[in-house]
């Protein structure tokens, strides 16, 4: 089948939710060149003012916005337990999708999902946005090159403090709501899309801090497929700079930070991410020699807008997802495990790529 060619106008794309992550999509497609807003679906009242805010049309249930508006692409920003749902209908459609992380909060109900989009042969990516960035696109490309060598370890961390009213929403304060399949889960798709599949998972879970049903912090030990082993870091309740998004600086919101927050190490030298610091020996090797570090600055690049575009260029054939649903669904398999491993103390085995 040859690829669509883009065509002139903006592709129309349905928003379904209005949450946080909702509304961030809908704003961005409303200024986007490629794409535009055809309709918001939520049930909630201020989803409804908030539409009206933007001059779209507003329904509350989903089904009624896909009949009328007829949408050629979704994005799928429901709670966890309903994107399946919501997805499997898209695909009765025929509507390309893009559906926010995690995939589904059960990895058989996301096998589901995948496996009726495949037969269908409708598009579905999982956003996982950070894969857009230029930085994290950059160190893929200079591993694969061998930059670093044979990967031998990393170390990740995810620390930082979320206000007190971030909690006032009661699930945050439940399982499920918690650092590890909220924040942690970007980490783990970036290590696979980085250095591969994840073998086997032992972790430790603590609610110490604020004593909610949910893990505060948490570490984790990650034996890749590559057989580099991985050492994360998770808090949301602590004073720290050392995270992707502080240190990354592609959202307004958050106040960037000179610290990294991935380590990556090898035989031949290390990258730290997100500011791309390559450490290499240019002659003689070992620990008594002195090392070169070099910096690659990017431009920088906000990584929804990125995934906007690319959400069209797959919609019209012209493009693979470069995070596919199976991908999602490998990603949250190995963050699930995090949990599972936690509250077991033991390691727990993830099936084979």
């Amino acid at each position: 089948m040859t690829p669509a060619a883009p065509s002139i106008a903006r592709l129309p794309v349905a928003v379904i939710g209005a949450g946080a992550i909702g509304r961030m999509h809908a704003e961005r497609l409303l200024r986007h060149p490629e794409v535009r807003l055809a309709g918001l679906a939520d049930p909630a009242p201020a989803a409804r003012d908030f539409a009206q805010a933007l001059g779209v049309p507003w329904f509350a249930q989903y089904q009624d916005l896909l009949q009328q508006v007829r949408p050629r692409a979704a994005i799928v920003a429901t709670p966890n337990a309903s994107h399946v749902q919501v997805g499997l209908d898209l695909v009765a459609q025929g509507i390309a999708m893009l559906v926010e992380k995690p995939i589904a909060d059960d990895a058989a109900d996301a096998r589901r999902l995948c496996d009726a989009a495949a037969a269908a042969g409708v598009p579905l990516l999982v956003g996982h946005h950070r894969r857009h960035s230029p930085a994290l696109q950059r160190a893929r490309e200079l591993i694969r090159a061998g930059a670093i060598g044979r990967p031998v370890c990393a170390t990740v961390m995810a620390t930082w403090l979320k206000p007190d009213a971030y909690f006032d929403v009661a699930w945050r304060r439940q399982a499920g709501g918690g650092p590890v399949l909220i924040n942690l889960i970007h980490d783990i798709d970036m290590t696979r899309f980085l250095l591969g599949e994840v073998a086997t998972v032992q972790a430790m879970a603590s609610r110490a801090v604020r004593g909610f049903e949910v893990e505060d912090t948490a570490t984790a030990s990650l034996r890749m497929d590559c057989g580099a082993l991985v050492s994360m870091t998770v808090s949301d309740a602590v004073v720290a700079p050392w995270n992707w998004d502080l240190g990354a600086g592609e959202a307004a919101h958050y106040p960037q930070q000179p610290a990294d927050a991935h380590f990556i190490s090898g035989t031949e030298g290390s990258l730290t991410l997100p500011h791309l610091r390559w450490w290499r020996y240019e002659g003689a090797r070992g620990w008594h020699e002195p090392l070169t570090e070099s910096h690659t600055p990017l431009h920088r690049k906000d990584p929804y807008d990125a995934q906007l575009t690319h959400l069209r260029d797959v919609a019209e054939g012209r493009a693979r997802p470069i995070c596919s649903g199976l991908d999602g669904l490998r990603t949250l398999q190995a963050t699930q495990a995090v949990l599972q491993a936690a509250a077991s103390g033991l390691p727990v085995h993830l099936p084979p790529g």
